[in-house]
């Protein structure tokens, strides 16, 4: 028995050609499934007061010409206490970041606090 595959393009569907005792055969390659689609991120409320305070204060350090560390730190205080997912989306909204730096930001600020609390303790 002689089996030789050979593909067949096409712009509509793939097919491969079978040829077989010296007869050709077309078959249809077996699809592959599609990866299911990735969870949606969590929608954040920037609509608190207090959120909406830092967004703020972020948005006014950057216009007086101020760095981003320094809007993401005066964010940060204000928002310690919220969940990390607030306080990284204030600092794409105040402080003008991306939302890998702004994670970048929320990881160093929250270093930088737990190493203050430390030392005052």
């Amino acid at each position: 028995m002689f089996k030789m595959l050979k593909k067949e393009q096409s712009p509509e569907k793939p097919v491969e050609l079978v040829i077989e005792k010296g007869e050709i055969k077309k078959v249809e390659p077996e699809v592959q499934p599609t990866p299911e689609p990735k969870a949606e991120p969590k929608k954040v409320d920037l609509n608190k007061p207090n959120v909406k305070e830092a967004i703020a204060q972020g948005r006014a350090i950057i216009k007086d010409g101020k760095s981003k560390a320094d809007a993401a730190r005066a964010i940060y205080s204000l928002l310690k206490s919220e969940d990390k997912n607030v306080i990284v989306a204030a600092f794409v909204a105040g402080a003008t970041l991306t939302e890998k730096g702004a994670l970048t930001y929320w990881y160093n600020n929250k270093r930088r606090a737990e190493k203050d609390a430390k030392k005052s303790a």
